[in-house]
């Protein structure tokens, strides 16, 4: 740049500066201004609002008057403030006195008797039957700071109280949920401290609030029996569970037959309904079978009048029927042949209760398996952290190898009765039928020979 470049960019920076400096001092009177207004227009709302309020004269003489009651309240509320103020200091005072009067010595006793008095609530309070009445529990001294000869007298009797209760039996009538939950009022036995229970059900401490009573639910029969010679004064035999309950409750916990059965599943029930189908059966065929044997039994005694509603007597009319003039070994043939159609009759059932009682342990063993699948499933997706998971496999796989078992061997029985006693009768059947037979080549033999002579 030349020198005489540099004359004309200082006059340029320069006008530049002085315009900007113009522009700011416009900025900053504007703002001035403004504020200004904005002033003004305060004071003259502040001036209307007051020229307003002192044109209302009703307006300021209410408020007032309410600043005037809020003021005399205010008074009130001190002065009471420092009259309780004042009796509590007296009363600290007088504390004080007392404490200074009563010294070291019932100072411990009150702390020994607060502490013995906490600790027999804590142990006894939640589980403990010698709290069913109210207020049996010593009273708190954890707040009191000076002890009353009332106070020592409350803590004495109910430990006198509880200690005679844990040698007494007595009845009570207090209110009692049962296992669906209602509650009504129940004479209720409490032998000490060991149990309490009425004249069906064992009790417990209930969870509900409205009740302090709960029966325990299955109750064990002969406990239950127990309880009620006991209850009605028949007895002085009953059951004490040392344990505070654990044994009960495990015996409560035994299922019964029939929840017994349902942990065997669906094999279980068709294992059952098969057993059943072929008990059934072969009772149906033995009441035959009798039948027939009673009427077989008739018939023997009266061969010669031949009955149809029994098979030897069918089997003798057909061979009243037959050629006699026929070769021996034909006539027998046609005897076989009757005897032959009478079994089926007699017979009949054996096959299917043989099948089933063959059926019902496979089936068993097929429930085996698949509860063991349960099991196994179980372990796979939980671990074998909790027992209580693979206990449903377990039970499955054992009660449906009981269950076929069961179920098998009264079958097993059933079809031997069913067998022997049909061999029975076929057994005379063919006796009969032969001995018929031989009578009648013997009859024809020996007219054979008279004729011959």
């Amino acid at each position: 740049m030349s020198l005489f470049s540099r004359p004309k960019a200082w006059l340029c920076l320069t006008l530049l500066v002085g315009a900007l400096t113009s522009s700011a001092a416009m900025a900053q009177s504007d703002e001035l201004g403004s504020l200004r207004e904005a002033r003004e227009a305060a004071q003259a709302r502040d001036q209307e609002r007051l020229q307003s309020f002192l044109e209302d004269q009703d307006g300021l003489e209410a408020a007032l008057e309410e600043a005037r009651a809020a003021h005399e309240s205010a008074e009130e509320e001190q002065a009471a403030l420092e009259a309780q103020q004042a009796e509590q200091s007296e009363q600290a005072q007088a504390l004080a006195q007392r404490q200074e009067e009563q010294g070291e010595a019932l100072t411990s006793l009150l702390a020994d008797l607060a502490r013995h008095s906490e600790e027999i609530r804590n142990e006894l309070g939640g589980d403990s039957w010698l709290t069913l009445e109210a207020d049996a529990l010593p009273p708190r001294l954890n707040d009191v700071d000076v002890l009353e000869r009332s106070q020592i007298e409350a803590v004495v009797d109910s430990l006198a109280t509880l200690t005679v209760n844990t040698g007494r039996a007595e009845r009570l009538e207090l209110p009692v949920a049962d296992a669906s939950g209602d509650i009504a009022s129940h004479s209720v036995v409490r032998l000490g401290d060991f149990a309490a229970f009425t004249e069906s059900a064992l009790l417990r401490k209930g969870q509900d609030e409205e009740s302090s009573l709960a029966e325990v639910p299955r109750t064990p029969t002969a406990i239950s029996d127990l309880l009620a010679a006991y209850h009605q004064g028949e007895s002085r035999e009953f059951a004490i569970d040392p344990t505070q309950g654990s044994v009960l409750e495990a015996l409560a916990q035994q299922p019964t037959l029939w929840e017994r059965f349902q942990q065997g599943g669906y094999v279980g029930y068709v294992v059952v309904v098969l057993g059943g189908i072929g008990l059934l059966v072969a009772l149906a065929q033995y009441i035959y079978l009798l039948t027939v044997s009673a009427r077989v039994r008739r018939q023997r005694q009266n061969l010669d009048q031949p009955s149809k509603d029994n098979p030897l007597g069918r089997v003798l009319e057909r061979f009243k029927e037959m050629d006699k003039h026929q070769t021996p070994e034909a006539l027998e043939a046609r005897l076989d042949e009757a005897v032959l159609a009478e079994l089926p009759k007699i017979e009949r059932g054996q096959p299917i209760v043989k099948l089933l009682a063959a059926i019902a342990p496979l089936l068993g063993l097929l429930g085996t398996v698949t509860g063991m699948i349960v099991t196994f499933q179980a372990i796979t997706v939980f671990g074998t952290g909790d027992p209580q998971l693979m206990a449903g496999g377990i039970s499955q796989a054992l009660v449906t190898t009981v269950l076929g078992l069961v179920t098998a061997v009264p079958l097993l029985f059933a079809q031997t009765a069913l067998s022997s006693r049909s061999r029975f009768i076929t057994q005379v059947i063919e006796g009969e039928a032969s001995a018929t037979l031989a009578d009648h080549l013997e009859a024809q033999s020996t007219l054979s020979g008279q004729t011959v002579n």
